[in-house]
Formats: structure tokens, sequence, C-alpha cells
């Protein structure tokens, strides 16, 4: 019998202490926070409560793939994955629209009846949802499925998505796949972390993580080797920060090391150099007719950048440019407005909600061993904030 019960706590014990291979997290923190759940920890209750509950809500979500859209990529293979771009419109002073013109800010709902984009946002959500319920309650229930859920649309033979993004954002009349597709890929780095998260599941095989890993590698080359990933590649606002985050995400599931310390070094000067001034203000995303949206937007991707660098002994978080330029400036630049001290001057053209901020604010309160963050995060989403899984992802 005491035999039993030490192999039981051996078992749990390794569960509860095996960090997964994730880059959006931190490791150590996820397989902390695991002990926790699995202790009934109080302060974990509430956003484990909640992440159960849409768990368990996607377990009857049937498998979605690219096999779907009605339309025929230029390709004339199914397997390409094909959009539209969100803010172009027909053309009104011409009799069949094209070509789309752009109406920046407005999206054109057309791009919801071309299955891909819709369907992959579903997939990624559901699989990222899942896979961290598994791994935080050891629920084999959401691991299947998460598994069955990412074999369709990655691995299965009739249902597989091609491993490049030559269709994506296509303008009707006048482009079939654009460089700012890529902003629609960005999903797919939550993907590499629920595989991580699935690491320990017995009915994860070697062959689908060795699947995983050449699929993102293959999409990676094409990133870095055709026109519209080196095109993406320059831009100088959130799509070229969100690039970036692909980049090493991917670079270091396929084993790249030592390109994601080169892209994350680079960034210190080409992303944060570069789209932050230096009183902290994003002129780029400032200029856009949602610049609330946008300013909130690029900051996301700068934290996921950071939070990856920081997997690799890279300090995105705290560099700073000679003139001041940096990631929390850039933060410390909205804080008034989040607090109404401040009047937004800038064009917007739709509401936003202010909650937003929040797992940005918790995520940096703590980086930045800043209570005054968490507060203002808390004052913004109120008792609701508690619920959401950036608690749970970060620790706090």
């Amino acid at each position: 019998m005491q035999i039993v019960v030490l192999s039981q706590f051996v078992l749990f014990f390794a569960f509860a202490q095996k960090a997964p291979l994730v880059f959006l997290s931190n490791p150590a923190v996820l397989a902390s926070v695991r002990t926790a759940c699995l202790n009934d920890a109080q302060e974990f209750r509430l956003p484990l409560k909640q992440l159960i509950k849409d768990a368990e809500k996607v377990l009857v979500m049937a498998p979605v793939s690219v096999m779907e859209k009605s339309q025929l990529p230029p390709s004339g293979d199914k397997h390409d994955y094909m959009s539209l771009a969100r803010y172009y419109w027909p053309d009104p002073k011409r009799a069949d629209g094209l070509p789309y013109i752009s109406r920046d800010g407005e999206v054109n709902p057309e791009i919801y009846e071309m299955n891909d984009y819709p369907n992959q946002g579903t997939m990624v959500s559901a699989v990222s949802t899942l896979a961290l319920a598994y791994y935080l309650t050891g629920g084999e229930r959401y691991a299947e499925h998460a598994v069955k859920l990412v074999r369709t649309w990655f691995i299965d033979t009739a249902t597989h998505m091609n491993p490049n993004f030559n269709f994506a954002q296509g303008i009707k009349g006048a482009s079939p796949g654009r460089p700012s597709g890529f902003i629609e890929s960005r999903g797919l780095t939550q993907v590499i972390d629920a595989i991580g998260l699935l690491g320990s599941y017995k009915g994860w095989t070697g062959e689908d993580q060795k699947h995983m890993v050449n699929w993102f590698d293959q999409f990676l080359t094409w990133m870095q080797t055709s026109k519209l990933g080196q095109a993406e590649a320059k831009s100088t606002n959130n799509h070229g920060v969100w690039y970036d985050v692909q980049v090493a995400s991917m670079a270091l599931f396929a084993g790249k090391r030592e390109l994601a310390r080169k892209v994350l070094e680079q960034a210190k000067m080409e992303r944060i150099g570069e789209q932050i001034e230096p009183d902290g203000s994003q002129p780029r995303e400032l200029a856009r007719t949602t610049s609330k949206h946008y300013v909130a937007f690029n900051l996301e991707a700068f934290f996921a950048l950071a939070s990856i660098g920081s997997t690799v002994g890279i300090d995105l978080w705290n560099f700073q440019s000679i003139d001041g330029r940096s990631i929390r400036k850039a933060l410390d630049w909205v804080i008034p407005y989040l607090r109404d001290e401040k009047e937004w001057t800038h064009k917007q053209i739709k509401s936003f909600d202010p909650a937003q901020y929040h797992p940005i604010l918790i995520t940096a309160s703590i980086f930045y061993n800043d209570k005054s963050y968490e507060e203002l995060a808390s004052a913004l989403a109120g008792a609701k904030g508690r619920s959401h899984r950036i608690h749970l992802l970060f620790g706090k």
C-alpha cells in the first residue's frame, strides 16, 4: 500500500513539475501554475474555472480545414490557404467594383464568406484552449480533441493546409495575395505553444511531432524566401513586429535557435528603435483610422516578441535606445489615456474597450515588477479580469 501511494505521489510530482516547450509564456511559471491548479490553489480558481468552461464548449466543435471553402485558389489546390483583404471594398465608380479599393479600418464582411480565415481563427482558439486545459488539469478529453483538430488542419492527407500563404488577404481585381496577409498567420504561434502543452499526452505521437516541426520549418522557409514574405519583413508597422514574432517562434520550434536569436537581436533597433518614438508614441499606428486599436495591437506584438526573447536570454523588455525608445516607454505613453487623464486626439472611427489592455498590463506588472500596472488592469477590467487566462499563463 505504501508503495502504491509513493508511486502515485511520484507520478503526480512528475506531471506537476515538467515544464512544457513553449515560447510565448514562461515554461517554468506554467509548470508552477499547473502544480498550484492540481492542488486547487485559491488564486487560480476563477481563471481555471473559466478555462474549463471554455474548453467544455469547444469539445463539441467539429474539426475544420482549408478544404471547406467553395472558392478555388489560383493554384487550383484547395489545400492552399486563401483569404481576402479585410479593409478593401468594391469600387463604387466601377460597374463590376473591380479592382477593390481601400477603406482603412472598415471591415468588409466578405472576408467571412471565404472560410479559411474564420476557420483558422476558430481552430487556433480551440486548440489553445484545449491544450492549456489539458496541461493544467490532466483531462485527456481536452488533449484528445486538440490533437484531432491539429491533425485535421495540418497533418491529414485529405484536409491538411499547405505550408504557404500565397493567397492570403488577396484584393479582388488586383492581387491574389499580399504581404499583409501574414498578419493572419500570427495565431499559428499559439498552435506551436499548444503543441508544447500537449507534449506529455500519450496520444500525441512522435510522428505527429515530427510532422508539425517539418510543417513549420517549411512555412518558415517560405516566409523568408518568398517575395511576399520578404516584403512583409520590411514592413515598418505592427506587421513587421508580428512577422518577427512568427519567425522567432517557428525558428525555435524547428530547432533553429541562432536564427531566432538573430531576429530578436535585430528587433532592438529595427522594430523598437524604428517604431517607437523617444516619448513612447507609435506614429505609424497613430496614423490609422482606428488608432486606439492599433497602438494596443502593436504593443501586444512587442510583448509577444519580448516574451519569446526571454526564453533565449535576449532582454527586449528592458532594452532602451540611446534616445530613450523602449517597449515600456510605449506602454507608459498610453497610460494617461487609459486613466482618462488625457483626451485622445487621434482618429478613431470605432468604439474601443480599454479593458483590452488588461492582459498587457498584467504581463507588464510581472516583467517590470510594478504593481501600478496590475492595479490599472483591475480598474479597467473589473471583476471579470480575474477570470482571464493571462493569470494562468503568467502566474499572477
